[in-house]
């Protein structure tokens, strides 16, 4: 296939815009990324954006029922093995760190209808579930111990995941109403790396499959009868386009 120096896929987007928390198509755009997940669809869900924030920035809002998700991201789009290395970024804050779970990374699920807890992975005192056959990124549970940890997760590729939440917890707690920059980077060989705030904090060989592919996504979900948001300044995805197709 013949090629051009269009090689390399970046989309980012900073959220100066928003996705109307009354929007209640099950998908939408919002700028080249999509909202979905399940329970994204009801007239309480959305991204709308946060009023005072110069450098724009949009709010990540569920319902108020458990296991519903709402996220950014894209459709299944990123092969490790073919378009690598991958890179994902994003600047986030919580409001609180109570009732929720965060995603942040790559797993073959559609985005569309997705449940954290329910097709991704979900923690309990100090145990991961590792649900999905492909995930490697950042996880916060408020159902682990170490409840406001970042936990930085992997499975599917040649290295077996690990599911006790001591082993690849951060040491980097997450602030109520303080921002921090979260990076993963996965090389074509499945190797991944993860940063925070501008520091290494773990790498692991073999942590995600070369030929599986993934999605994007970056999402928040009610663990209860509340309302759960996730504060996003921006968010960025990188790969090499695939010029095998």
């Amino acid at each position: 296939m013949a090629q051009s120096d269009r090689g390399r896929i970046e989309l980012f987007y900073d959220f100066f815009s928003e996705d109307n928390i009354a929007n209640t198509a099950e998908t939408r755009q919002l700028g080249p990324f999509i909202v979905g997940g399940q329970g994204s669809a009801e007239v309480d869900a959305g991204v709308p954006s946060i009023s005072g924030v110069l450098s724009g920035a949009g709010r990540i809002t569920t319902t108020n029922e458990d296991n519903h998700t709402t996220l950014v991201g894209t459709n299944i789009a990123f092969d490790v093995g073919l378009m690598g290395p991958l890179v994902a970024e994003a600047r986030v804050q919580l409001d609180n760190l109570d009732t929720k779970e965060v995603f942040f990374g790559f797993t073959d699920i559609d985005p569309n209808t997705l449940s954290i807890e329910t097709d991704v992975m979900t923690g309990g005192t100090a145990t991961l579930t590792l649900t999905a056959s492909d995930i490697c990124g950042f996880f916060l549970s408020a159902e682990l111990t170490d409840d406001e940890d970042w936990h930085m997760v992997y499975n599917g590729g040649t290295t077996t995941g690990e599911t006790t939440s001591t082993s690849v917890d951060a040491d980097d707690d997450a602030v109520a109403g303080e921002w921090q920059v979260l990076r993963l980077e996965i090389d074509t060989n499945g190797t991944a790396r993860w940063y925070i705030d501008g520091v290494l904090k773990q790498t692991k060989t073999g942590a995600a499959s070369t030929s599986v592919n993934m999605a994007l996504i970056l999402g928040v979900e009610a663990k209860g009868a509340a309302i759960e948001n996730l504060d996003v300044d921006y968010l960025l995805v990188q790969a090499n386009r695939d010029w095998t197709v």
